[in-house]
């Protein structure tokens, strides 16, 4: 993923100045580009027009990237893989540890991600070639080869349905980043789908210091959807924490709209002092689902594992799914140096769970008129004083002060709520790799 007769070469050329009409839907396509960022697909190769061959494959696709290849079966099968290595003919394997098969489940995507760093075989009289698991287009025929547990772990029956007949076969090239606006965004966030069945919304805890800005997040969030400014949470300046109870917050499309597809849960604020503020405790129990709605907080005396409000088996739905740390930007570089241990052993505890971290730096727009240039100056001391990659810190500007939207806040706060997104995805690909090696069925 050849044929060295005339005719059939001729036939390829005469079929390929036909149009090229996707097979993969709109809606599949913004599935998939859901996995990947601020993209969009452009098909290259489809076998039905330029041949079910590997020279056909290779004079679309070769030296292209990133690529997404998808297979078609009778049985109704939709499903492919992701690299963003670029196909050759040199007949080696390829690292890529951003490589993942997926197959479609109705509207859903499911993901294998690669656990081996040979995800991608360049080879000449095939189409896609990931590992020895999947390849389409094998040995210049119409099929699929497949043999699951070398590179990807995937069950063949719900990858394929066991039914290795291709009736198609289209490989798209991913075209770079785009903005999106407003309308987008939101529509982007409406649409969006958790990859497991039994998760209709995400859980992203919001933790940070006192007065950075974590309540006041979901306000501003909520407000965006609304319409108009909006305090729905509790928010203000304290030089202690107001949020005193842990809140989890849905968000409506519109004030009769349906629930989006997050929840953002609120938390006691983060104190330098011994015994004040969230305790470490408490957070675990957070984090592993244990801790009731509207719970009050103690600093002094954290939940009890037998208490009577305990949560003891919470199911999938009701744990973190990603946390994002709430940080002021005007007052990362005076820090005290106790509060920053405590972040520090939060997202070693976090880490250890497993669960995806991002940081929203709020008021990046205090004492500076040139925000941009203010923003990644601060992001670069957030990044070295917390150890965060700056990949993983996103610039927000939360209404406090305002009485209107504002377009430019607007969008920076829809774009972090998709980038939790992203990191939410990431987690639920962990938890299904998990269950595909335990057996089990989200």
């Amino acid at each position: 993923m050849s044929s060295t007769n005339s005719f059939t070469v001729l036939y390829s050329v005469q079929k390929s100045k036909s149009k090229m009409n996707p097979r993969l839907t709109q809606s599949q396509q913004r599935t998939i580009c859901a996995q990947l960022g601020r993209v969009k697909l452009q098909l290259l190769y489809k076998a039905s027009i330029h041949g079910f061959t590997g020279a056909a494959f290779h004079q679309r696709c070769d030296n292209r990237s990133p690529t997404v290849s998808v297979g078609y079966n009778n049985s109704g099968f939709v499903f492919g893989g992701y690299t963003k290595q670029p196909f050759s003919q040199s007949g080696q394997y390829v690292n890529d540890d951003q490589a993942f098969l997926f197959t479609f489940n109705a509207k859903k995507l499911i993901k294998y991600p690669v656990n081996n760093a040979c995800a991608v075989r360049m080879i000449a009289n095939s189409g896609p070639y990931f590992g020895e698991d999947l390849v389409l287009v094998n040995a210049s025929q119409a099929v699929t080869h497949s043999n699951p547990g070398n590179y990807y772990n995937f069950p063949a029956a719900q990858m394929h349905g066991n039914d290795l007949n291709l009736t198609e076969c289209e490989v798209y090239q991913v075209e770079g980043k785009f903005s999106m606006n407003k309308t987008e965004l939101i529509e982007y966030i409406k649409s969006y789908k958790p990859t497991v069945s039994s998760v209709t919304q995400p859980r992203v805890l919001l933790i940070g210091p006192v007065g950075a800005g974590k309540s006041s997040f979901f306000n501003s969030v909520n407000s965006v959807f609304r319409g108009h400014v909006t305090s729905q949470a509790i928010s203000g300046s304290s030089s202690t924490s107001l949020t005193t109870q842990f809140r989890s917050y849905s968000v409506k499309a519109g004030r009769e709209g349906k629930p989006l597809p997050i929840i953002l849960c609120d938390t006691m604020g983060l104190e330098e002092t011994k015994g004040a503020g969230l305790d470490i405790d408490d957070l675990s129990s957070i984090l592993k689902g244990h801790l009731p709605e509207r719970y009050q907080f103690n600093p002094s005396a954290p939940l009890h594992p037998e208490a009577h409000s305990y949560r003891t088996s919470p199911g999938l739905k009701d744990k973190i799914h990603c946390v994002a740390y709430v940080i002021d930007a005007s007052k990362v570089s005076i820090m005290p140096t106790g509060l920053e241990e405590k972040l520090d052993a939060i997202r070693r505890k976090v880490n250890l769970i497993g669960i995806p971290q991002l940081v929203l730096l709020t008021k990046v727009d205090e004492g500076t008129n040139t925000f941009f240039l203010c923003s990644v100056i601060q992001m670069q001391e957030v990044g070295s004083r917390l150890g965060v990659p700056l990949s993983c810190i996103i610039p927000v500007k939360n209404y406090s002060e305002e009485l209107e939207l504002d377009m430019n806040c607007d969008i920076l706060l829809l774009s972090a709520v998709i980038q939790m997104f992203r990191f939410v995805d990431n987690y639920f690909d962990e938890v299904m790799v998990t269950s595909v090696d335990r057996g089990l069925i989200l």
